[in-house]
């Protein structure tokens, strides 16, 4: 009797900054690592995949990417380096929501991962809010529709903007403000950034629960920022740093099975 082949699943999802890939199972993801998003367009990632996957290779790979022109050079080096060519997931190949969106073409590929792993996870309707270079909000509404969301611009890129602009403002690393009115600038400028964008965080989820028409809506954060800004804000249900590879595991998983 012949064994059962055993998937090893590589998940990529390619990012402004960073790049981040998981190594997956049909079940789950079992390991990540980022990588910067420079490296991919330059194809130089090779060597540093092939640590992350290990001898035994992967069987398949599907991919999303905000970054067009960093596609081609990813798919080239699976290719090359371990045979297969990732499923990209793009509105067409979607699977788990159905989109209602003017131009579904212009969505973020991350966006529609998100919106497939929350409303597997947490049902519909369900609000994904995605800390990242930009803060986005995502919306699958009670019917399992992708309709739109939010975007706003991130801690890191607000705060980067004030430190660039400004003669005087520093550049801080965001984390959490010892207290609410700032001692020295530094401080001043960490309270602005955490606690007002808990309070965007906070309207924005009370905007979103009128107009859906629901009194209870699931919100899930993931991103880089996702634990420090959801640490003081109990609208938000649940962290999930992996929420975009998870969606991307699921996106292939359906197709496997449609094939089967």
């Amino acid at each position: 009797m012949s064994k059962q082949r055993v998937e090893r699943l590589l998940l990529i999802d390619i990012g402004n900054t960073h790049t981040h890939v998981g190594l997956a199972t049909v079940r789950r993801i079992v390991k990540t690592r980022d990588f910067e998003t420079t490296q991919v367009l330059a194809g130089c990632v090779n060597s540093s995949l092939a640590q992350f996957i290990g001898g035994r290779g992967i069987t398949a790979a599907c991919l999303c990417s905000v970054v067009p022109r960093a596609v081609q050079p990813m798919q080239r080096t699976l290719r090359e380096g371990f045979g297969v060519t990732a499923l990209p997931l793009t509105p067409k190949t979607v699977r788990g929501v159905g989109i209602r969106y003017r131009r579904p073409d212009s969505i973020g590929q991350d966006r529609l991962a998100n919106a497939v792993a929350v409303r597997a996870a947490f049902g519909a309707p369900a609000v994904v809010v995605d800390f990242g270079t930009a803060v986005t909000f995502d919306v699958v509404d009670a019917q399992g529709d992708y309709v739109g969301g939010i975007i706003a611009p991130g801690l890191a890129a607000m705060t980067d903007y004030l430190h660039e602009k400004t003669a005087l403002l520093p550049k801080i690393r965001i984390r959490e403000p010892g207290r609410l009115i700032g001692r020295n600038t530094e401080e001043a400028m960490l309270i602005g950034a955490v606690h007002g964008y808990r309070g965007l965080v906070r309207e924005l989820i009370g905007g979103l629960k009128r107009e859906l028409g629901v009194r209870r809506l699931p919100v899930v954060a993931t991103g880089g920022y996702a634990r420090l800004i959801a640490r003081g804000l109990p609208e938000i249900d649940a962290v999930r740093p992996f929420l975009t590879l998870e969606g991307l595991r699921l996106t292939w998983l359906a197709h496997k099975k449609a094939a089967a």
